[in-house]
Order: structure tokens, then C-alpha cells, then sequence
């Protein structure tokens, strides 16, 4: 039995893609270490698969980066492995290393463009740093995927090496729900779930749930910006109309999308990362059978409109936005439409086909 070790930089909890992609390795013979990091406030895990996960002195900026790469590397170094399998760039550099130094296959996941996402880009000099280090590892990998043909087509014309796309879609699953712990009898459900960072669009969200008088909105998730907008909405008079809900372990989060009138993802185009984006919630959303209103950016306009299951945003102003919104909670025949195709798309993009390619990808390593 083939023993893979895969790498991450967060604390494992709500990490979708890579508990399933090690939960498909393990039903396919391998065996798993999946190696991420304990946080204060990290949940306890129960999974079919080893988990490590280390404390850190230093939990952000260069000294994370800097302290998780160090203490990775030795990690891989002493663990019994077969396979490597790295998470993104922050993740690449020691499990290239160790890949070279002991001659093992290495399977590099880009989840992103890490080097485009806002948080580099407004730093010139950190994203130079990652930068380098991609220019110099990543011509050099062999067995290579993402989540999207438009980051695919990036790195195949930036560094000549192919990339398979094994999108981050859901296991199919059959709807079952659960109440809510807040009021929304006799109210329209608006729910964005994801990480609550720069860019994702919250803003305009909140200013928009002025405007509608029989809507709710709920965000699940966590990230820098989630203190600030909550106490934004709460002095903005919108505590009954907007609800926090924070992090919400996978198992859980499933029975809740499906209670939703409308999923939102409208992420701004700050950089290629954003504008590349095809969100996870995206397709959570489709699994929930709840149709969708996005960005209008390439990835996830591609999605609704060829599969007809939303709507695209068409201007970025919070009348715009709480106009369409009205629409197509209002529109019976629009919605019905889009519920209609959701029943298909689901069948579409599910894992249990995505996973194929994973599997193919692993049987056939260089």
C-alpha cells in the first residue's frame, strides 16, 4: 500500500477539497497523512485518515510562512512516504525539496493563483518573494492540477507544464435540512458561505440588505474581515436582517445551504485570482439546489448561464443588486426555471466523476 503524505497551511476543519481528495485515495488503496496546523479555536477531527497538525509559535506574516515551510520539511523528511502531495504554493517548497532529495513523485494541487490573490498584490515585495518561487519550482513538476480551466490555461502558458483540472465540486448527496437557529419564517434567505476576506463582495451585500425589507442574509465562514463586518452591520442598524454564524464544520453546513432562496458569490475582479475564481460555494450551492447569483467574471459565469441555475449580477451597486435580487425571488417561473436545470447540473458536478481524474492522475505518476 502506497503511503501519501499531503500538505497544507491551515487547520484541516473545513478544508473540503483536501478531505476529499484523501478520502478517495483511501478508498482506492492508498494510504494517507494529511499534515496541517492546530489553531486556538481549531475543532477536533474525526477522519478516516491520519491527521498531523502542529502549533505554531507564529500564526501569520513571514515568521508563519518562514516557521510552518522549516518545520514541514522535517516532517517529510522523517515521515515514511511514497507519494508527496502539496497544497498550494505556501505548501510546494519543502515537499519539492524532499521530493528531490529522496527521489519521490510529487502531485502539486494549486487551489489558486496564490501568486495574484489581493493580499500579494497590494505587497509587491512578498509577492515577488512566492513569485520566485514558483518561477523556479513549478517548470520543473510533472503531475500537476487545479480547479479551473482559466487557472490551467495560466500556468500552461506560463511555464509550458500541463495541468489537469479536477474541479472542487461535492460529493452528491441527498438533501436533508435542518432549522435554522434564527427566524426566517416568511423571509426570503439570501446566504453567502465561504471565507469572510477582502474581495468576496460582503460589502456590497450589506449596503444592498438595506434595501430589502423581506430578506435575511446569512454568512458562514470566517476570515481577517469578520469582526469588522459584523460590527459594521450591527451599527448600520442591520443585526436582524444580517447573521453571523462563523465557521460550520462541512457535515453541518450541508444541512443548511438547502434552506436558502438564493446562493450568493460575488467576488470582485482584484487581480487574476479573482477574476479566474470558481468558488467552492458555487457548486455547493448546485449540489443544495439553490440557484445563484454571481460575478460576473468568466469561471462562474460559465457555470450559470451554460447550465441555467441564476443569475449573473449586472451592476455592482447595491440597488442593482437589491433590485435583481428582488427579481428573482419574486419571478415564480424564472425560479422555477432555475430549480428545474439545478436538478441536472447536480448530476454533472458531483465528485464522484470529478475523482476520476484524480485516480488516473495517481495510477499514472511520474
Amino acid at each position: 500500500m502506497k503511503k501519501i503524505l499531503v500538505s497544507v497551511t491551515n487547520d484541516l476543519t473545513t478544508d473540503q477539497r483536501v478531505h476529499k481528495v484523501c478520502t478517495t485515495l483511501i478508498e482506492n488503496g492508498f494510504e494517507v497523512t494529511l499534515i496541517g496546523r492546530k489553531l486556538k479555536h481549531s475543532l477536533d477531527l474525526n477522519r478516516e485518515y491520519k491527521t498531523i497538525r502542529m502549533q505554531l509559535f507564529y500564526n501569520n506574516g513571514f515568521l508563519f510562512y518562514a516557521e510552518y515551510n522549516l518545520r514541514l520539511f522535517f516532517k517529510l523528511l522523517f515521515l515514511k512516504k511514497d507519494i508527496l502531495h502539496s497544497n498550494d504554493l505556501d505548501t510546494l517548497l519543502p515537499n519539492y525539496l524532499i521530493a528531490k532529495l529522496l527521489k519521490k513523485p510529487l502531485v502539486y494541487d494549486s487551489h489558486e493563483l496564490f501568486t495574484e490573490v489581493p493580499e500579494l498584490v497590494d505587497r509587491p515585495k512578498v509577492q515577488q518573494i512566492w513569485s520566485e518561487i514558483e518561477k523556479k519550482i513549478v517548470p520543473r513538476l510533472k503531475n500537476c492540477i487545479t480547479v479551473c480551466d482559466s487557472i490551467a490555461s495560466f500556468y500552461e502558458k506560463k511555464y509550458n507544464v500541463p495541468f489537469q483540472v479536477v474541479k472542487n465540486v461535492p460529493k452528491t448527496t441527498e438533501i436533508v435540512t435542518r432549522e435554522f437557529i434564527i427566524d426566517t419564517e416568511n423571509k426570503y434567505l439570501l446566504l453567502y458561505q465561504g471565507a469572510v476576506n477582502k474581495g468576496r463582495g460582503i460589502e456590497l451585500m450589506l449596503e444592498s440588505m438595506k434595501l430589502l425589507k423581506e430578506h435575511i442574509l446569512v454568512i458562514i465562514g470566517n476570515g481577517d474581515l469578520f469582526d469588522e463586518l459584523k460590527f459594521l452591520a450591527k451599527n448600520e442598524a442591520l443585526k436582524e436582517k444580517v447573521h453571523f454564524l462563523g465557521s460550520i464544520v462541512p457535515e453541518e453546513l450541508k444541512t443548511l445551504t438547502p434552506l436558502a432562496t438564493i446562493g450568493l458569490s460575488l467576488e470582485e475582479d482584484l487581480g487574476l485570482n479573482y477574476r479566474y475564481a470558481l468558488p467552492n460555494k458555487l457548486f455547493d450551492y448546485i449540489q443544495a439546489e439553490v440557484p445563484c447569483l454571481v460575478s460576473d467574471l468568466p469561471e462562474m459565469k460559465k457555470i450559470v448561464l451554460d447550465n441555467k441555475i441564476g443569475e449573473v449580477l449586472k451592476k455592482r451597486t447595491p440597488l442593482d443588486l437589491a433590485n435583481q435580487i428582488e427579481d428573482i425571488c419574486k419571478n415564480k417561473s424564472k425560479y422555477n426555471s432555475f430549480k428545474k436545470h439545478l436538478q441536472l447540473a447536480k448530476q454533472d458536478f458531483n465528485w464522484e466523476m470529478e475523482s476520476e481524474k484524480l485516480i488516473y492522475l495517481y495510477k499514472n505518476i511520474i
